[in-house]
């Protein structure tokens, strides 16, 4: 088992938010000191519990875990001194420095060097890790293999004792020819050709076995495994190293509800969960359930003593959570899973205590708006998000659990996932879907912008692993919810980054009809947000806003070759679609700014009457 040292916590500490996106499990890390790659959340020390039933039953675990004391790997391994240009994994670098310690010093000294600058122990400089890694389409993250690398562009064989110098020329224009690698045995190669397609494949030609197959290594797990493929190269900190798979869901009523918190915060209720624990690790499922059902009026009395809430009640909660099969085949981002969400945020379910809780819901007059095509508008005064991190995959973005490459951050044993909850407030804006029917039945064009999308989808590898369905009654409300988070954005005084939207599109096929989209403030601290973005969504406000969004959707500094594009952006999913006009930073948008389509908005220059919205005015 790998050794544990204490890091400094200031200068090694990440946001909770940031430890579940871009720094989550089995992302690289670049700390002051050192870079390290968050480890697996089983090696992380007392989470601060989180609890979503609905969301937890659906990914098959019991609650999830606010990132408070993460744990990290070392990685990359190979470091160079940038004096006396030495360049060799950090095992030999500490084996160096040992030797230079007395022996009553050793431990507490050796301490200070794994955790602050890893220095030279000759030129006394710091150690730069190595700047380049591999990456492999299974997850797999390793050291490029240097020694691998000079011996076979020499054309030599590996030596018995290899020891690397590195030298980079200080000429920007030499590139990867301007690194030299140079081994004690005589072999020089530069990283020319490092980054180019199938470059290992190539030079494993002239080897048997062949060495430069994929190592197969788990940095954050700490573990290798088979792999059979050949790895990419690629910079440390390149996007395709580390593409995080976040599910969110909204806790509605009667999850929300304040009698769930304060059961879920008791003492009590927390001594149950650790005998479930204890109790469970050695006996089967349907062991653990029959004891569950022995003790649960008991431990439903305790819990409603402490709380001072009715005995039934808590009992029903209880069984609600222990004694309810998981749905592990529900997919969170189904139109199954966000029906339930779409109810709570159209009032078709309710709950007297929500407004005590975590949700609170307003209902408006639409007729006040004066809007066309709009059914109903909800102000959400309180709202509580919970974002997970269930795995992730590497070189391309995965979408689902099951896709090819994706990588569960967890254990099969562990029953949690790394997450960040926020609590805010919304605005949710229901589209009449009679009047979108007879938008696209009586404009042939509008099929035909989304079909053209659909086919660039179906295309892409993500497209044919996970075939869907992308219509034009998506394309609109999708791109509808970027114009109003950017146009909220300067009415309401939060920046971009801190809205959120969530797409509800599904027809009667898919056993709910649903036409509507929440905008939400995604970065609320622990007693929600003061109130701006709801203000915003009330009668005297919301049309001017909601106008305006149309209005300056009419043109585009990039037009027109913007407005008459047949495919831009990530695998051409957009269509009139760029950084000028529809796009927000990608922490805002569920699809990563892809399936937008302005023209299907306000119209084209060839066709301005097909846009959903081309007959408002302003």
């Amino acid at each position: 088992m790998a050794k544990r040292i204490d890091l400094n916590k200031v200068t090694h500490s990440v946001r909770a938010s940031q430890a579940v996106l871009q720094y989550g499990v089995g992302a690289m890390v670049d700390f002051p000191e050192q870079t390290l790659v968050t480890a697996a959340p089983e090696t992380w020390i007392d989470p601060i519990r989180i609890y979503d039933d609905r969301f937890a039953k659906a990914l098959g675990v019991e609650y999830f875990g606010l990132p408070r004391n993460i744990s990290y790997s070392r990685f990359p391994k190979w470091y160079f001194c940038p004096r006396c240009k030495r360049f060799q994994p950090l095992e030999k670098w500490i084996t160096e420095y040992r030797k230079t310690l007395k022996p009553n010093l050793l431990e507490k000294d050796e301490y200070k060097y794994m955790t602050k600058k890893l220095i030279c122990t000759k030129c006394r400089q710091d150690l730069v890790p190595a700047r380049i890694v591999t990456v492999c389409q299974n997850g797999h993250l390793n050291d490029f293999p240097w020694i691998e690398w000079v011996h076979a562009k020499s054309g030599k064989q590996i030596c018995s004792y290899p020891e690397l110098n590195i030298k980079t020329s200080a000429s920007a224009s030499e590139g990867l020819d301007g690194t030299v690698i140079r081994c004690s045995c005589g072999a020089s190669a530069t990283l020319s050709g490092a980054f180019d397609k199938d470059c290992f494949k190539k030079l494993d030609e002239n080897f048997e076995p062949k060495i430069f197959k994929c190592a197969g290594n788990h940095p954050f797990r700490n573990s290798k495994e088979l792999c059979g493929c050949y790895p990419k190269t690629v910079q440390r900190g390149a996007s395709s190293v580390y593409f995080p798979l976040v599910y969110s869901s909204l806790v509605i009523p009667p999850y929300a509800d304040k009698l769930y918190k304060n059961i879920e915060k008791s003492r009590e209720y927390e001594n149950c969960l650790n005998y479930i624990n204890r109790y469970g690790k050695r006996r089967s499922k349907s062991e653990v359930t029959e004891e569950i059902k022995k003790n649960i009026h008991d431990w439903a009395s305790d819990i409603a003593y402490e709380i001072g809430s009715d005995e039934s009640e808590v009992e029903k909660i209880l069984i609600q959570k222990w004694l309810t099969p998981d749905n592990q085949e529900t997919d969170v981002n189904s139109s199954k899973y966000r029906a339930e969400e779409y109810e709570a945020l159209t009032g078709e379910v309710g709950s007297q205590e929500s407004r005590l809780g975590d949700f609170s819901r307003e209902e408006t007059n639409i007729k006040d708006y004066e809007l066309p095509y709009i059914k109903s508008i909800s102000l959400i005064d309180k709202v509580r998000v919970v974002n997970a991190l269930v795995g992730f995959s590497r070189i391309t973005p995965v979408v689902n659990r099951k896709d090819s490459g994706f990588i569960n951050v967890k254990n099969y044993n562990t029953n949690w996932y790394p997450a960040y909850e926020v609590r805010g407030e919304g605005i949710f804006i229901e589209i009449n879907q009679q009047d979108i029917e007879n938008w696209i039945n009586n404009n042939p064009e509008v099929i035909e912008r989304a079909k053209h999308v659909q086919e660039n989808y179906a295309n892409t590898l993500t497209g044919k692993s996970n075939p869907r369905e992308i219509s034009a009654k998506f394309l609109m409300l999708h791109t509808l919810s970027h114009l109003l988070i950017s146009q909220l954005s300067f009415e309401c005084g939060y920046s971009v980054a801190s809205l959120s939207e969530r797409i509800y599109c599904s027809n009667k096929e898919d056993n709910k009809e649903m036409s509507g989209i929440f905008i939400y403030t995604a970065n609320g601290d622990s007693e929600g947000t003061l109130g701006g973005l709801v203000r915003q969504g009330r009668p005297d406000a919301f049309p001017r806003i909601f106008k305006k969004a149309i209005f300056n959707a009419q043109t585009c500094s990039n037009d027109p070759v913007c407005i008459m594009s047949r495919g831009q952006g990530q695998d051409s999913l957009n269509l009139a679609a760029c950084h000028a006009c529809a796009l927000l930073p990608e922490t805002c948008c569920e699809e990563r700014n892809r399936f937008l389509d302005r023209g299907l908005i306000v119209g084209t220059y060839d066709n301005p009457q097909i846009g959903f919205w081309s007959s408002l005015e302003k």
